[in-house]
């Protein structure tokens, strides 16, 4: 249910019970875009139709716009642009919202699958090395694994793993996604080894991602997998923010220097009002003895853990080796408890080489 009415809330909470239907509230559209694609049925207000037209989220099969009878006419036009199958007008349409609760009773879409979002405080932070060696680590430890590349000018994850080569579908394919995307046919289109499956960019021409395109996907990445892991942008558009609010966790990596810090600072500032568990990993080296404390202090956030430097990682990295392949060295280390923490499955820690 979509409203900041209270009144109406109060009525339709009200027929829900009688449907025998529990339901999740959102007052506006940032509130519901993690649930949007996900819910058996969303209820829309019509005091936020005006919102949600403007937070342009996906389309998707069973909205059904709600009014009450008495306060203006019913604006189908609106409706229509929104993508509601139905205008109920209360309390005309009590009898009929009971019957639409029912049938969703025993149909909710189990959402377990846990999704962590990785993004650098300053360019070059080494994100997607993180995000990479998170993905491989979960894949390692028997999850069913998604990595999502979600930074068009990051080069490439699929040149992260050593990838490159494999066929399957890339970002270009799915930009025209629109609402749900079927989690068993995404997995088998995309390129995979194992329990690890992956969705890059191509190197071919620059586009932009749609917004619903990046909803659907966090949407079957929760239904059809275990862990899924995001390598996030620093520019903040619809798809980046979309993914956050997605996000289970989210990782800032900033490098241990005062400039990175403060770069780091302004990212958190733009992550925070989109993520309720967000943390930082500082990366050494320190060139001015800079501590990991000091710098997640600095941020005020709570720090998940640190790297040291790898200089072997690096140039396994140019031989197309995965990271955290072999589960050894501080960042298969570092993984193994992230993932071990986040996913509630035992992973074998192994001692750094």
């Amino acid at each position: 249910m979509l409203t900041s009415d209270d009144d109406l809330l109060d009525e339709l909470l009200r027929l829900a019970a009688a449907g025998g239907t529990e339901v999740e509230v959102a007052p506006d559209p940032p509130a519901a875009r993690s649930r949007w694609t996900a819910a058996p049925l969303i209820l829309v207000g019509s005091d936020q139709t005006q919102a949600c037209l403007r937070a342009r989220l996906p389309r998707r099969p069973r909205v059904v716009m709600v009014g009450r009878s008495g306060q203006g006419d019913p604006s189908w036009d609106l409706a229509e642009l929104l993508g509601a199958e139905h205008v109920a007008m209360l309390p005309a349409a009590q009898p009929w919202l009971v019957d639409q609760f029912a049938e969703t009773t025993g149909n909710t879409v189990a959402t377990t699958g846990r999704i962590i979002a990785v993004i650098g405080g300053r360019g070059g932070a080494g994100a997607s090395v993180l995000a990479g060696g998170l993905a491989v680590t979960a894949a390692r430890a028997g999850l069913r694994t998604l990595l999502v590349d979600a930074d068009p000018l990051g080069g490439g994850l699929d040149l992260v793993l050593g990838w490159e080569q494999l066929s399957g579908l890339r970002w270009p394919a799915l930009t025209s996604a629109d609402g749900r995307v079927d989690a068993p046919a995404l997995v088998q289109a995309l390129p995979s080894r194992g329990d690890l499956v992956m969705l890059s960019w191509d190197r071919g021409d620059l586009m932009p991602l749609p917004a619903e395109a990046m909803a659907a996907t966090m949407d079957a990445g929760r239904r059809g997998r275990d862990f899924v892991v995001v390598d996030l942008p620093r520019q903040f558009d619809d798809p980046t923010v979309i993914a956050l609010q997605a996000a289970d966790q989210v990782f800032v990596l900033v490098p241990a220097e005062l400039r990175a810090t403060a770069a780091a600072a302004r990212v958190v500032a733009a992550v925070a009002p989109h993520c309720a568990n967000l943390s930082v990993i500082v990366r050494g080296p320190a060139p001015g003895r800079l501590k990991a404390r000091e710098v997640a202090k600095a941020l005020d956030l709570p720090l998940a853990g640190t790297l040291r430097p790898e200089p072997n990682l690096c140039r396994g990295l140019e031989r197309g080796e995965a990271p955290a392949a072999t589960g050894r060295g501080p960042l298969a280390v570092l993984c193994q408890r992230l993932v071990a923490d986040l996913s509630g499955v035992p992973v074998h820690l192994t001692e750094t080489a």
